[in-house]
């Protein structure tokens, strides 16, 4: 894969997760109902340092939660005839409260339409919000993110790639070419 372009550096992604944990705040009026989930896999990284800011800001613990959407997905079949599934981890109850969903790269929709219908196997939160790092456009479902990083307007034709620390050693984000 060629990169065309870095878009984001380390710095530039701490600031966006800043701003996102400031905007959560402000959109629900502090923290008391809210739950962060991690979409598997650079989901849960970002829900993690989203929750350290908000902790940060607001000197109040958000628990985070994991959930692995590869059983809900609607190109399951072809993807892999034997899907890899991780599990989700959520040590909290969802009844009523306000779940941010979070991921790294918000493109047709359809990832969190099955993270949605994952996480209502779990109970039924009051409101699911999204938080996404980079919203690239081109959506096939009507579903927009509440908290977005950075707007990027790509060609159907480029790839976005969400490098985080945690997992892949350095944090970026680049446009590449298939």
């Amino acid at each position: 894969m060629q990169v065309k372009s870095q878009i984001m550096d380390s710095a530039q992604m701490k600031r966006s997760l800043q701003r996102m944990a400031h905007e959560i705040i402000e959109q629900n009026r502090g923290l008391e109902k809210i739950r962060l989930v991690g979409i598997r896999s650079r989901g849960v990284p970002l829900a993690h340092q989203l929750s350290d800011y908000l902790k940060l800001i607001s000197n109040q613990e958000v628990p985070v939660g994991v959930l692995d959407i590869t059983l809900y997905r609607d190109d399951l079949s072809t993807i892999s005839h034997q899907p890899v599934i991780k599990g989700s981890q959520l040590d909290f109850e969802i009844e009523n409260a306000i779940v941010v969903l979070v991921d790294d790269v918000l493109y047709t929709g359809r990832t969190v339409r099955a993270a949605i219908d994952a996480l209502m196997d779990f109970g039924r939160p009051r409101q699911i919000q999204l938080a996404v790092l980079i919203d690239r456009g081109h959506r096939e479902l009507p579903i927009k993110a509440d908290y977005v990083g950075k707007n990027v307007p790509t060609s159907k034709e480029e790839i976005i790639k969400v490098a985080l620390s945690e997992i892949d050693g350095d944090d970026s984000v680049k446009i590449v070419l298939a």
